[in-house]
């Protein structure tokens, strides 16, 4: 009997954590990386680094091959893995769908939701490459770490949870657990909300709160993510689970953290505008408030830890003001209260 060929993984997207995910595909079977820049493709293929993202420090494995040829690189996929923000993923699938062929999986990293439409990455692929199963890796992953070899875990969630069981062997090694769930709709909405909440927390830092402050603001952060995320679908226990607190508390606490680092220079004083043009990565939060407000208002739901940061990054409001919104809200219920 012939022995199965290993999947083709190609990851599209130069950034930190799509070259931590390729590096780790790559340890698994023949993986190519996609990414615009020529001097990043040679830095992989030469010197085996991403320094621009990882870092001098973090070597990546020699089976890890980059390329700047779009076309190569779609046309030989087995696999798909998106690693583009949420603001570009919809032209790149564009782009994916003349050279892709039928019913590659496509397997999203992005904790985000499209401006505009409020579509989830999984709705995106499903109206650009209808017929391609989607699905999405989320967990508490700071690339970095990750990269360095530190043990973490993620969820793989595609709604057939065969083809999650055979995809998650791709995304394993001895350090990096991956879980499977077919709850789609729940680790989308977590990866997006979590951002946001992240920054409500970074604000707090700048405020110099307490750590039974901030234990409470993630407490009822979980609430209110699980809240919306049931009422679209999603399943309460992943909320829970990796996609919900696991990354919502490394996303809040952790000093790499782009979105933490918006909250606590919102509460320096700068302006959400020079705070976006000074990052070398994209924070998905900022873009995520405004449409999560738009889901609250689609939903009749009350979020006032989201309202407070939409204000902030959207409307004006200050930092100071953000924390005594909160603090004026009425304690009712814990679980089926409206309030803060």
């Amino acid at each position: 009997m012939a022995e199965k060929r290993v999947p083709k993984v190609v990851v599209l997207g130069g950034g930190s954590w799509g070259t931590t995910v390729a590096s780790i595909c790559a340890r698994r079977g023949p993986t190519l990386q996609w990414v615009r820049s020529e001097e990043t493709a040679k830095d992989i293929n030469d010197n085996h680094r991403n320094t621009k993202y990882l870092g001098d420090e973090v070597e990546l494995p020699e089976s890890l091959k980059a390329t700047t040829d779009f076309s190569e690189a779609a046309s030989c996929a087995d696999v798909i893995v998106m690693g583009v923000p949420s603001h570009g993923f919809r032209a790149v699938l564009t782009e994916l769908a003349k050279e892709l062929r039928p019913w590659v999986p496509v397997v999203s990293l992005v904790k985000g939701l499209e401006q505009g439409t409020n579509y989830r990455m999984s709705q995106i692929v499903a109206e650009v490459l209808p017929g391609h199963p989607a699905g999405i890796l989320a967990g508490p992953n700071i690339a970095r770490e990750v990269a360095e070899g530190y043990a973490a875990a993620a969820v793989l969630a595609m709604p057939d949870q065969q083809l999650a069981a055979n995809l998650a062997q791709l995304f394993r090694t001895k350090r990096f657990r991956t879980y499977t769930t077919d709850d789609v709709v729940g680790v989308e909405m977590a990866g997006a909300l979590k951002n946001v909440y992240a920054i409500a927390v970074g604000m707090g830092y700048s405020l110099g709160i307490g750590e039974n402050t901030r234990a409470m603001v993630m407490a009822r952060a979980v609430r209110e993510m699980s809240k919306l995320g049931e009422a679209m679908g999603g399943h309460r226990d992943t909320f829970a689970g990796l996609a919900g607190i696991g990354d919502l508390i490394v996303t809040c606490t952790s000093q790499r953290s782009r979105n933490r680092h918006v909250g606590e220079q919102l509460g320096a004083g700068k302006p959400i505008d020079e705070i976006i043009a000074s990052m070398n990565q994209v924070a998905e939060g900022v873009k995520a408030a405004s449409v999560v407000m738009e889901f609250c208002n689609d939903y009749g739901l009350s979020m006032p830890i989201a309202r407070e940061v939409d204000a902030v990054v959207n409307h004006g409001s200050t930092v100071e003001q953000a924390y005594r919104g909160l603090m004026v809200e009425k304690p009712g219920h814990e679980v089926h209260g409206s309030g803060f």
